[in-house]
């Protein structure tokens, strides 16, 4: 099960990683999910990325807080609604931006309601 495992962290890091630089790839949540299947496969690489002066501290902030900094929060707001302004401007059907923005907005308030780091 370790190697699944490891395999399943590796590709979360690499996606977590492409996710810096390209909005709507969401990075933290793939670092989280990179450090959860990390801690199941192996303490070097699970030991590396949580210390990583980069990659580290949100994930910190949310073992230990469950919290996210504000620049991420605003970050993540801009990058909602340039999605969902790229969907009315790519003509998509209502009921296709109407389920969006629900999506979006559910994500925004969970987004918001979490702590300051």
């Amino acid at each position: 099960m370790r190697p699944i495992w490891f395999i399943g962290g590796a590709l979360s890091l690499i996606l977590g990683i492409i996710g810096i630089p390209v909005p709507g790839l969401p990075t933290v949540p793939l670092l989280l999910l990179a450090a959860f299947c990390f801690a199941r496969s192996s303490d070097r690489a699970h030991s590396w990325l949580v210390n990583h002066p980069k990659l580290g501290p949100p994930i910190a902030d949310w073992q230990q807080n469950g919290a996210i900094r504000r620049p991420a929060k605003i970050a993540a707001s801009v990058t909602i609604a340039a999605s969902l302004l790229i969907s009315i401007l790519m003509g998509i059907p209502i009921k296709g931006l109407i389920a969006q923005a629900i999506v979006l907005c559910c994500v925004s308030v969970f987004i918001w309601t979490r702590p300051n780091a």
